[in-house]
C-alpha cells in the first residue's frame, strides 16, 4: 500500500505575518507529477518552501515524509531535506568548482564519506540526466540547459522521494525547457514524485499530471477543463 508523502489539513502559511495560503487540504502520493500553477505572489514558492522547512507551519496538520512540520526540531530539518530534491530556476551552482566537485560537495555535506561510493553516485546521477561526459567542466562552460541538468543531477544525489522544481525552465528557451520537462517527467516515471511550479500552461496538455492551483489565498487541485473555461485564469 502506497504511503502518503505529503498531507496538509487546515494549514495556514504566512510570510512576515501576512497570510499567503489558508485552509490548505491536500494529499500527495508516490509517483505523482503535479503542476503547481498561480500568479507571481500567489503562494507557489511559499508552499514549496514549507515542504522542506524553509517556511514554518504553525496552524493545522502538516506531515511530509513522516515528519510533523508543526513539531519538527531544527536539528531534524537537514534530515528531511536529504529526502527532498530541490531544483531552482537560477541554478545556484558553485561557480568556482567543476561539476563533479559541485556534486561531491553536496554528498559530503549530507554525510557521505566513502570516496568510491561518492564517485559511483556522481557518475550515476550524471548518467541519469545525460551529462556523464561533462563532470570535469566548470559551470560557465555549460549552456543554461546543461546547467539545469546538473542542478537536477544534484537534486537526485540522495535518491529523494520528492523533487520540488520551482520554475526550472524560466530562464531557458522553449526547446531547452521542453527537454528539461521531459527529463523531469522521466524521473517521475521511475517512481519519484515531482512537484513543478510553472507559468507555462502548455505543459499541462503535453505531460499528463495533477494540477494544483494557488489563487485567492487558496491551494486546490483542479483540472485542465476548468482552467481552459476560465478566460481570466492567472491573467
Amino acid at each position: 500500500m502506497n504511503k502518503t508523502l505529503i498531507k496538509y489539513s487546515g494549514v495556514e502559511l504566512c510570510q512576515q505575518e501576512h497570510i499567503v495560503l489558508k485552509d490548505v487540504e491536500l494529499e500527495i502520493n508516490p509517483g505523482e507529477f503535479i503542476f503547481l500553477l498561480g500568479k507571481v505572489g500567489s503562494g507557489k514558492s511559499t508552499f514549496l518552501k514549507s515542504i522542506y522547512g524553509e517556511i514554518p507551519v504553525y496552524e493545522g496538520e502538516a506531515n511530509v515524509l513522516d515528519y510533523d512540520l508543526l513539531k519538527i526540531k531544527r536539528k531534524d530539518i537537514p534530515n528531511l531535506r536529504r529526502k527532498i530534491g530541490i531544483v531552482f530556476q537560477d541554478f545556484q551552482l558553485l561557480i568556482d568548482r567543476s561539476v563533479n566537485a559541485n556534486l561531491e560537495f553536496v554528498l559530503k555535506a549530507t554525510g557521505w564519506k566513502d570516496k568510491n561510493a561518492i564517485e559511483e553516485q556522481i557518475n550515476h546521477v550524471l548518467k541519469q540526466v545525460g551529462m556523464e561526459t561533462k563532470g570535469y567542466k566548470m559551470p560557465h562552460q555549460l549552456s543554461g540547459g546543461e546547467q539545469q541538468r546538473i542542478v537536477i543531477a544534484r537534486a537526485l544525489l540522495n535518491s529523494p522521494e520528492i523533487i520540488l522544481a520551482d520554475e526550472p525552465t524560466g530562464n531557458l528557451d522553449p526547446e531547452t525547457g521542453k527537454d528539461i520537462l521531459e527529463l523531469l517527467y522521466s524521473i517521475r516515471k521511475a517512481g519519484t514524485t515531482v512537484i513543478l511550479a510553472t507559468h507555462n500552461h502548455s505543459w499541462i496538455k503535453t505531460y499528463p499530471g495533477k494540477i494544483l492551483v494557488c489563487k485567492d489565498e487558496k491551494l486546490v487541485f483542479t483540472n485542465i477543463d476548468e482552467i481552459e473555461d476560465d478566460e481570466n485564469f492567472l491573467a
